[in-house]
């Protein structure tokens, strides 16, 4: 089962995650849905089941004041739905549902680490697909009846075991971005060339992220250093115009069926 891109991205951005989960990431429908309440400090808060897999679940959080609980609550609220199911996500949602805090606990021995990721609505999302391409359960998985909890929990892990960012990938991203905004031509508006850099950066690092998680290309490891090289082979700079323009900007940005045809 491969990824589809644009689908899994409107799900995201409309804040349809049971959708997400079941129609693109391929879990099941949870056996209960029915929402439970906790109290903890004197607030009100409801986690709700919204897909499972092999004794893993993903719940749905939500506070009485409508807001994303602080970091102490978040992880007084795991360690209850702990209790009841020890592999899990947590996606803690505003009442509006237009932040979310995705929240997944690596445990080593004694020790726990928390990894929690931000989505809120409008981001472009391209990283965060990332994250959800680890998630994906292919029909192959099923042949010989559900996966086990480990091979569930894994996929957590290589979806979310992901480090915060550093002060020197920062500083390094932000040398990159300098250094390209050089090369962008024809946007006048300092505004709009700055987003455009970011644009092409971010969508390098997704398509990279892909490419190391093998999801790509028949597994291709190396699927944009080869890409470059076909490019050269033909010519000398048209990598951008040829390749990277028709795939950030045709096959990321448009529906399927309002796309060119372009080959990746």
């Amino acid at each position: 089962m491969s990824l589809n891109f644009q689908r899994t991205r409107d799900l995201l951005n409309n804040f349809q995650f049971s959708d997400l989960f079941i129609e693109e990431l391929g879990w099941s429908k949870p056996s209960r849905q029915k929402p439970v309440t906790l109290k903890i400090e004197n607030n009100t808060y409801q986690y709700q089941k919204i897909a499972e897999l092999s004794g893993v679940a993903i719940f749905e959080v939500t506070a009485a004041d409508g807001n994303i609980p602080e970091a102490k609550v978040r992880n007084d609220i795991h360690k209850e739905i702990t209790k009841l199911i020890a592999e899990n996500l947590l996606i803690f949602i505003t009442e509006e549902r237009t932040r979310s805090l995705w929240y997944w606990v690596k445990r080593e021995g004694i020790k726990s680490y928390v990894r929690d990721h931000l989505y809120v609505k409008g981001q472009p999302g391209d990283l965060f697909l990332s994250k959800l391409g680890s998630l994906v359960i292919d029909i192959t998985e099923l042949e010989h009846g559900e996966p086990t909890v480990v091979e569930i929990a894994y996929k957590l892990q290589r979806g979310f075991d992901v480090e915060p960012v550093t002060k020197k990938f920062y500083k390094e991203f932000q040398e990159q971005h300098q250094k390209f905004l050089l090369f962008v031509k024809g946007i006048d508006n300092e505004t709009d060339k700055r987003w455009y850099t970011s644009v092409i950066l971010n969508r390098l690092m997704f398509v990279y992220f892909l490419q190391r998680k093998g999801f790509i290309d028949n597994k291709d490891l190396n699927y944009l250093q080869n890409k470059l090289e076909q490019s050269k082979q033909k010519a000398e700079n048209h990598f951008y115009d040829e390749f990277l323009k028709a795939l950030f900007f045709e096959s990321f940005a448009k529906p399927e069926i309002e796309r060119d045809l372009f080959k990746a």
